[in-house]
Formats: structure tokens, C-alpha cells, sequence
């Protein structure tokens, strides 16, 4: 079941890096398990080379069932729950849990985290379809009411800018640069936030189609650029090249939002206690600073 995971994941993605991120495992041990799974099938499911991963006809025509299995093990899971009496609160979240909420999940009786590592309007939307009790992720008032969602602060990032050189120096927002990215599956967030940020502040909008927002192809972009450019949330914790730098974005301070959210009419007590619990005592973690820049469609804007 793993591998029809992975293998889902990978041609969703159709990139082997994206697919491992999304899954939190290592590159070439997502690749081992597709080969295993291709063999144990004994048919190929991906033609790929170092430049693209496309499915074989083989592939394409065995993603449908793979899916509509997967949704009948959730589902045996779930009535398997039911029937014990037991059904776990379910959680899932973008790619990133504020600090001191692992130890907070652990905490909470019946707490499941989602394996599935999906965009912020993924999981929004899965949390409204009844797939997911609850999720971290990034959302706007209108999405709220589109889904019918309830949301908690949870978390802040103050984003920073990453530069070429040694200058670690405040740099202004409308000295500032910020990616947008032409897949909207998978940055559909980070671009309505970065395209707000660009129109409030004067910050450059730079385009690009290869998925450099994080990771090694935004230290490219980086390099070539004569504006720092501002982080993504995903990259947060990355470690940066020797090359590069981190420098404070002011005038105005930067803020991500990370929001739980659970079903406007959930009546469920574990849910409701579970939002309870992990919500306590998080406080506005400086959002509401004179000179914080939140997009006005974040809920948690005063």
C-alpha cells in the first residue's frame, strides 16, 4: 500500500524531488520503491530521463484503480475505527508544524497525522470534503467561507530575503524581489500571497516555470538576480549555501500565517478538543506589530 502511495504521489507530481518532498522520504529511496513496486507488477510505470518523468501507457491506465483502492483502504480504516469505537481525529498539513506543536500532537488523545504532504488549498479542501478532520495550512477568508471552514492562528513565519554575498543588512520590501511560479497546482498559495505582497509593497514580481520557489533551483535564482528575493515559508528551516545570505525584510516585516482549520458545522468532542488543544495559549506571535505586513484576505488580520 506504501508503494501505490508513492507511486500515485510520483504521477501527481510527475517529479521524482517534488513527489519525495511531499512524502518526507529521500530522493533515491522513493526511487528504489517505484522500481520495486514496477517489478513486482512487473510492468513500467514512468519513463523518465534526467529532464522529465512522464507515465507509460501502462501507467496512466493503472493510476485510476491505484487511487480508487487506496480510497477503499482509507475507507476500510475508518469503518474499522468506527466500529472500535475509536476514530482517530485526522490531521494533515502543507509541509511545515509550528514549532512545539509535534509535542502538542503527541499530546492529544486519538491524533492521526496525515501522510499526505499536500499544498495549503489542497488540505483546505480536504478537511471540507470530509477526507480530513483538521489541517495546517495557509488559507484566506474567502476560503473559509467558500468551504465552510472555521480557523485558529497557529503559526508565524517572519520571511526573510536570501542575497548573493556578504551584505547581511536590512533590505526594504520594494527593494525586494519575489518568485511566482507557473505550476499553480502546486504554489497556488505562495503565488496569491507573493502577488499581494509585490502590489502592496513594490517588490519585483519574477516569473519562473521551474518550481525554483525552494530548494536548489531558488538558490539559482538567487545568484542571477540583482534583488534579494524574498523566501518561501517551505524554505524557512533550509540551510543556505556558503555563498548566500539571509537578510531581514522591513518596512514592512514580512508575516506567513498558518492556520488549523476544522469544519464550521463539526460536532465531533475529540475535534473540537483537539482544536482546543492545540490552539491554547499560541498568543498573535507578532502579527499585529505596527509594521507587519499581512495580505488583507488573511483572517488573521485585524
Amino acid at each position: 500500500m506504501r508503494q501505490l502511495r508513492y507511486f500515485v504521489a510520483v504521477a501527481e507530481e510527475l517529479n521524482f524531488g517534488r513527489a519525495a518532498e511531499r512524502l518526507l522520504i529521500a530522493g533515491p529511496s522513493l526511487s528504489q520503491q517505484i522500481k520495486a513496486l514496477e517489478h513486482d507488477l512487473g510492468v513500467r510505470l514512468f519513463d523518465r530521463d534526467r529532464r522529465s518523468v512522464a507515465l507509460t501507457p501502462a501507467g496512466a491506465a493503472l493510476l485510476p484503480p491505484t487511487r480508487a483502492l487506496l480510497d477503499r483502504a482509507d475507507d476500510l480504516q475508518r469503518r474499522a475505527a468506527q466500529i472500535s469505537g475509536s476514530e482517530p481525529v485526522r490531521l494533515g498539513y502543507a509541509s511545515w508544524l509550528p514549532a512545539g506543536l509535534t509535542a502538542r500532537t503527541s499530546a492529544v488523545a486519538q491524533l492521526h497525522t496525515d501522510a499526505w504532504i499536500e499544498p495549503s488549498h489542497a488540505q483546505a479542501a480536504r478537511v471540507a470534503d470530509g477526507s480530513l478532520d483538521l489541517a495546517v495550512c495557509w488559507v484566506r477568508t474567502q476560503d473559509l467561507e467558500e468551504h465552510g471552514l472555521s480557523a485558529r492562528l497557529i503559526g508565524a513565519d517572519r520571511l526573510y530575503a536570501v542575497a548573493a554575498g556578504d551584505d547581511t543588512s536590512d533590505v526594504h520590501a520594494q527593494d525586494a524581489a519575489v518568485l511566482l511560479d507557473d505550476d499553480i497546482t502546486s504554489w497556488a498559495s505562495w503565488n496569491l500571497y507573493a502577488g499581494q505582497l509585490a502590489r502592496d509593497t513594490g517588490a519585483r514580481v519574477v516569473r519562473i516555470c521551474d518550481g525554483g520557489i525552494t530548494g536548489p533551483a531558488f538558490f539559482d535564482h538567487v545568484r542571477r538576480s540583482r534583488r534579494p528575493i524574498v523566501n518561501s515559508p517551505k524554505g524557512q528551516t533550509a540551510p543556505l549555501p556558503p555563498d548566500l545570505v539571509r537578510r531581514p525584510v522591513i518596512a514592512p516585516e514580512v508575516y506567513w500565517t498558518w492556520s488549523l482549520v476544522w469544519r464550521r458545522r463539526e460536532e465531533r468532542a475529540a475535534v473540537l478538543a483537539a482544536v482546543h488543544a492545540l490552539t491554547d495559549g499560541v498568543g498573535d506571535l507578532g502579527i499585529h506589530r505596527p509594521d507587519a505586513w499581512l495580505p488583507d484576505s488573511d483572517p488573521h488580520k485585524q
